[in-house]
């Protein structure tokens, strides 16, 4: 049997702002498991909950001081196992987040460390450094942190100690074997209580140069959105690949031992995707986020570069793309595709493009709902990214803000009546909620459901083969979705159905030059599940996105299965708005 994160969809929980059962304006781990049947019921194969371990939450969790411990603001480990149980009980997976590359400055071995002094060996387990200047008070290099200011915090005794994110972040050194097995830990302890496998926070950056050399100066606008061709010597360094070898090793052994596949998939944020794809070979991750698709604007061309290469890089190491719109540190897409309606219907576009991928995908919290991104007032911003940055950028609490599930006013059901959610929720989203949308057969809501209902019941979804058409104009994005060969396993790297095969529509054609590899994508079989009534017959899928700003006319002879707004249709020629995707079948042989 294929491996189930192949053609998965995962949704990730953002815990602060999910649902809270504790009456504190806060989501918890007992808010998480009474939705759980609102994640079946939305079609997700499983869950990836944000950290919630024991913390200051200088960062909202990912300042870690204790890795093995739930955070009483979350509840305590009883509440994570009922989460757990009752998630199986559901069908679903899950997956806890794993953050590697720093503790907290509360971390126990951090303030042994700060206790231990210049020299001593507790220190070694981070990286402190003598500063620069005669008097030292220079920080030893020009490295700079993502969230803003020197990435060096200078301690009592005169030493400097690196932090890549928040002072209150400092960075492990991950070349001490005490490290690695600290975290080794930490892996077999999620894995003995039972979870499905683990995201891993900031892959590419746990290895540093070890002779910590200043990086370049940086570029005239500022440091890019992929960070690693500016600062060269911190992050995606080779040491890296060692780390998740090691860790695959060991959830390979449970797998052993009880048959259950785990997965490893991690945050790497790497332009170049032959670079991406190494982070995946064989005996590292299962997977990793391809992000292309967050920065990529809203055009056809450069959706469909972005596409190909990244499935040929990954189809060279014999892995599936991992597929994202959003997360928890970047602006919605119904907001960064545009504002009001246009974005809202561009997201929506984008969303159902995103499900007829080939690959795993993971969907951020309220996308389904199609939520803005809220310009929270300064005086409520809690980012560290607020401050670091001298208020020069707003942070990231826009995309995090608490879910409306029902009623009129805030808190839409998030918390108790009467309870304030720890970021404000604004006025208007009572058409926003899960309650208002669910009923709505034009809702996003409802779109997001039948999307999943469809590539959970339709074999040539989630894993398989990607081929594109190139009889659309260029402001249209059109790929088909063959139907497998067979129902049993094809081979890696199992070409596509030759012209005229079962499911090839007229007009397709293979992968455009220099995107090899996109046309044979490794084919899987889907796992078992129910079909709909209706798909029976349905033999391929071609998924057709319009970026164009006019109605575009197209000659695609087939059946409408799916439309993200509503479109003109006489089952040959097709008349689709701006920024709207459908998918169509073609007509049974």
């Amino acid at each position: 049997m294929a491996d189930w994160w192949l053609d998965a969809v995962l949704y990730e929980v953002y815990i602060r702002s999910f649902t809270d059962s504790g009456s504190d304006g806060v989501g918890d781990l007992a808010g998480i498991t009474t939705r759980l049947p609102y994640l079946r019921d939305l079609g997700v194969d499983g869950i990836w909950i944000t950290p919630f371990y024991r913390s200051p939450m200088a960062d909202h969790g990912y300042d870690v001081a204790d890795h093995r411990a739930v955070d009483p603001l979350f509840g305590d480990l009883a509440a994570f196992d009922a989460l757990l149980t009752e998630a199986h009980r559901h069908g679903l997976k899950v997956l806890v987040d794993l953050v590697p590359n720093h503790s907290s400055n509360a971390h126990p071995a951090f303030r042994a460390a700060l206790a231990a002094g210049a020299g001593a060996p507790e220190r070694d387990l981070y990286i402190f450094r003598d500063g620069r200047g005669a008097d030292g008070d220079e920080p030893p290099n020009n490295w700079v942190s993502v969230f803003g200011g020197p990435a060096w915090t200078r301690v009592a005794d005169g030493q400097w100690y690196l932090h890549l994110f928040a002072p209150e972040q400092p960075d492990w050194n991950w070349r001490h074997p005490r490290v690695r097995d600290d975290h080794d830990a930490t892996v077999r302890f999620w894995l003995d209580r039972g979870v499905d496998g683990f995201r891993i926070d900031v892959t590419h950056g746990l290895i540093k140069n070890d002779l910590l050399p200043d990086n370049p100066p940086p570029p005239p606008d500022g440091i890019p959105f992929f960070r690693e061709r500016a600062e060269p010597h911190h992050w995606d360094q080779e040491g890296v690949h060692e780390i998740y070898q090691r860790w695959r090793a060991i959830v390979e052994d449970y797998r052993r031992r009880d048959g259950r596949a785990r997965m490893l998939v991690g945050e790497t944020w790497v332009a170049d995707p032959r670079r991406l794809a190494r982070y995946v070979r064989p005996d590292e991750l299962h997977l990793t986020f391809a992000f292309s698709l967050l920065t990529a604007s809203w055009s056809a061309p450069v959706w469909r570069t972005a596409i190909a290469a990244d499935l040929a890089a990954t189809a060279e190491v014999g892995a599936p793309t991992t597929w994202v719109l959003a997360n928890h540190d970047v602006t919605r897409p119904a907001s960064r595709y545009g504002s009001g309606e246009t974005g809202l219907r561009r997201a929506r576009a984008a969303l159902l493009t995103l499900l007829a991928l080939p690959g795993p995908v993971f969907l951020y919290q309220g996308d389904e709902l199609g939520l803005p991104e809220v310009d929270v007032p300064p005086a409520y911003r809690q980012d560290p990214v607020w401050e670091r940055s001298g208020h020069s950028r707003p942070g990231r609490d826009g995309c995090r803000v608490p879910l409306p599930w029902s009623g009129q006013r805030t808190p839409y059901g998030f918390s108790a009546d009467g309870v304030p959610p720890w970021l404000p929720q604004p006025d208007g989203w009572a058409e926003l909620t899960v309650a208002a949308q669910a009923p709505d057969p034009l809702s996003t809501l409802v779109l997001a459901r039948g999307a999943l209902a469809l590539r959970r019941a339709l074999p040539m979804l989630g894993a398989g083969r990607l081929r594109w058409r190139d009889d659309t104009p260029p402001t249209v994005l059109a790929f088909d979705r063959p139907a497998p060969p067979s129902a049993s396993d094809a081979p890696p790297g199992a070409s596509d159905a030759p012209p005229g095969a079962s499911g090839a529509l007229s007009g397709a054609s293979d992968a455009p030059s220099g995107a090899t590899g996109a046309s044979s994508e490794t084919s899987h079989t889907r796992r078992p599940a129910d079909t709909l009534p209706g798909t029976s017959s349905v033999t391929g899928l071609t998924c057709v996105m319009s970026t164009a700003d006019t109605e575009v006319d197209l000659v695609i002879p087939g059946r409408l299965v799916l439309a993200s707004s509503p479109v003109g249709y006489d089952g040959t020629t097709l008349t689709l708005p701006p920024d709207t995707t459908v998918w169509l079948a073609p007509h049974p042989s």
